[in-house]
């Protein structure tokens, strides 16, 4: 009998996650603050979508045509779900890699993303991929892909295969996978009860397995459980997509291209008398001990010069999407905590606080009086962007064409918030991407669209809504019992959002 999943857990779906470095726009960011010519929007690819949240958002948000597949059908059925109700040019099959990567039906692609699929799939289904970018990856485009790398698995390997083996071997046939993992979990605990001498050999290992204990078993299955599992150093990447003729461009996630709050300045000298860019990248790893990496690479990268980098980065443009009074002067990175200098940061902020939209070179205006030079205000964007204080901002003309499609398929997700929480995320034509907005807020924004104008209106709706189906709000581990105490919630809550996040959602056109 064909095995269709390839020994990639099925049996329960993956999480309904948004991805921010596959959308376009986050890649272009990145692109320019490590003075590369920046990827074109257009056409793009992705390939095992999960639920399809991140597909669907960037082909509603970012009016860019998308083709994507993933070999689940039930996932597949539901990305498709929401593709109809979005209206957006994407085009969604539950394929496996053999059969979409081999289709002659495709066009060349912009861009092909991968996130939480490398490290899952055997050497098959990668030699496929590989085949395939190296086919349809147009000259100029990335690939984004992110996977477990050594040496940041090295301790932690061991566990994950008794885990595994203990699902495999000791689990009940018939009962599931979460009771298999809950039951494989509950084995590793009485194991290090009896003190192993790999737990002492390995401190570190105990505090990832309380970690790990408090994910939910969704995530769990997809990210401990399938057959297939290999952390992947960077120098064994390099060799994997070479023949597709990728080279690394940098890094996707905005914070670990920033040394300085990841590297102790002995680290930093390090890395600089180091000659081979790749083999940087290899040391960079051992330096913060790297577990998980997201990163563009690229066919074709072209270098900047110093004038066009900051000729291009004077024409980006941004928004704050925090309130201001919520951003701290603190930032956390593989080097621990480091403080933000105010004066440059207080200008920067203060200039960005009402929410509009500003290109960098209007912000250099704003801020100059206050001495900083351009050169500070770039790094301060790239550290804000990578805190999640601002993100990057798509053109009028793309904004006003992608927002009929982003409304429709705001309205289908706001309407699935009133059964439960699992997607928390919108689109905003705005950033060409998603914004994290929570259930109750949704509801909000749902009464809002019905109508209700009032915080204390939204409160009657969300609460007829829960009432219909007897849930009750959980607040600090505990069930609020009474009508009196959840009003009193809701109209918390409601009051938080009007004051505080409505103006942004309306700044990025999600309300």
């Amino acid at each position: 009998m064909n095995d269709w999943t390839a020994g990639y857990m099925a049996d329960i779906g993956y999480t309904y996650g948004y991805y921010r470095e596959l959308n376009p726009l986050h890649a272009r960011l990145a692109f320019l603050n490590s003075r590369l010519v920046p990827p074109e929007r257009g056409v793009h690819c992705e390939l095992g979508f999960g639920q399809g949240i991140s597909a669907n958002i960037h082909a509603a948000a970012s009016c860019s045509t998308w083709y994507a597949t993933d070999f689940n059908p039930a996932q597949a059925a539901f990305a498709q779900s929401l593709a109809a109700a979005s209206g957006a040019d994407i085009h969604l099959a539950d394929e496996a890699f053999s059969e979409f990567c081999s289709r002659s039906d495709l066009p060349d692609f912009d861009s092909i993303g991968l996130h939480g699929i490398w490290s899952w799939i055997n050497d098959d289904n990668r030699s496929i991929i590989v085949e395939f970018i190296r086919r349809k990856l147009k000259v100029g485009g990335f690939v984004y892909v992110s996977y477990n790398t050594q040496p940041g698995w090295a301790a932690m390997a061991p566990l994950r295969d008794l885990l595994t083996e203990h699902s495999e071997v000791m689990g009940v046939a018939g009962h599931g996978i979460v009771n298999r993992i809950d039951g494989a979990i509950a084995f590793a605990e009485k194991l290090f009860s009896t003190q192993p001498k790999y737990l002492k050999s390995n401190p570190t290992v105990a505090e990832r397995f309380k970690s790990l204990k408090t994910h939910s078993r969704n995530y769990l299955a997809h990210e401990y459980f399938n057959r297939d599992w290999l952390p992947m150093p960077f120098s064994r990447m390099v060799q994997w997509l070479a023949p597709a003729k990728l080279a690394f461009a940098c890094s996707a996630d905005y914070l670990s291209q920033i040394d300085a709050v990841n590297l102790t300045a002995e680290q930093q000298s390090l890395l600089r008398d180091v000659p081979d860019a790749m083999f940087q990248q290899t040391v960079r790893d051992f330096m913060v001990n790297q577990q998980f990496r997201k990163d563009y690479w690229a066919r074709g990268a072209r270098r900047l010069s110093e004038f066009e980098q900051v000729e291009s980065l004077r024409a980006h443009r941004v928004m704050m999407v925090v309130p201001r009074a919520d951003v701290p002067l603190k930032v956390t990175g593989s080097a621990g905590e480091a403080t933000l200098q105010e004066a440059i940061y207080r200008p920067i902020l203060d200039g960005l606080a009402d929410h509009r939209i500003q290109s960098l070179g209007d912000l250099e205006k704003t801020v100059k009086g206050a001495g900083i030079t351009f050169a500070q205000l770039s790094h301060a964007v790239m550290l804000l962007a990578a805190m999640g204080v601002l993100v990057s901002v798509e053109d009028d003309e793309l904004t006003a064409r992608a927002r009929r499609h982003t409304d429709q398929l705001n309205a289908h997700l706001m309407s699935k918030a009133r059964g439960s929480s699992e997607i928390a995320y919108l689109a905003s034509p705005v950033s060409g991407g998603g914004v994290s907005v929570s259930r109750f807020e949704q509801l909000f924004m749902l009464a809002h669209a019905q109508g209700k104008k009032s915080p204390a209106d939204w409160v009657e709706s969300v609460w007829a809504e829960l009432s219909v189906r007897a849930q009750r709000i959980i607040k600090d581990g505990k069930t609020l019992e009474s009508r009196e105490e959840n009003l009193a919630e809701l109209t918390l809550q409601a009051e938080i959002f009007a004051a505080k996040r409505a103006p942004i959602l309306k700044s990025l056109q999600v309300f």
